[in-house]
């Protein structure tokens, strides 16, 4: 057994790479080898969001705060908010942050096939995120 305290790792900042806006990034857990599991409390202030991205063995979101837009490729801008459940199946590009004017909160988990976890793909344009 091993027990990780809260707080024991520290918070960081989104990438500008990989994000648009301020998003901050509060790691949960790593599960060691063989396991592949990984997960983090991702924070988007109003109008931030992911780039595009895909997931080699897809990933789960859990809203815990706030109200959200998800997006799958091809698919409709979905409104998300606390105890929804997201599940992007592995290699579906999509994106996901916070309403142009409400803060989200989410747990993402993940997991790595290979040591990757996500593939990161193009920003999303302010005409994809405003439709």
């Amino acid at each position: 057994m091993d027990i990780k305290r809260g707080g024991s790792e520290p918070s960081r900042k989104g990438p500008a790479e990989y994000f648009t806006g301020a998003v901050r990034i509060d790691p949960l857990f790593q599960a060691p080898e063989p396991a592949r599991a990984a997960g983090a409390s991702v924070t988007f202030e109003p109008g931030a969001r992911t780039a595009w991205h895909t997931h080699p063995l897809g990933q789960t979101l859990i809203v815990t705060a706030g109200c959200g837009w998800a997006q799958r490729e091809g698919g409709a801008v979905e409104e998300i908010r606390p105890g929804d459940i997201v599940w992007f199946p592995p290699g579906e590009k999509h994106w996901h942050g916070a309403t142009s004017t409400t803060a989200l909160t989410h747990i993402a988990i993940q997991e790595a096939k290979d040591g990757v976890t996500v593939d990161w793909l193009e920003q999303v344009s302010e005409a994809q995120y405003r439709r």
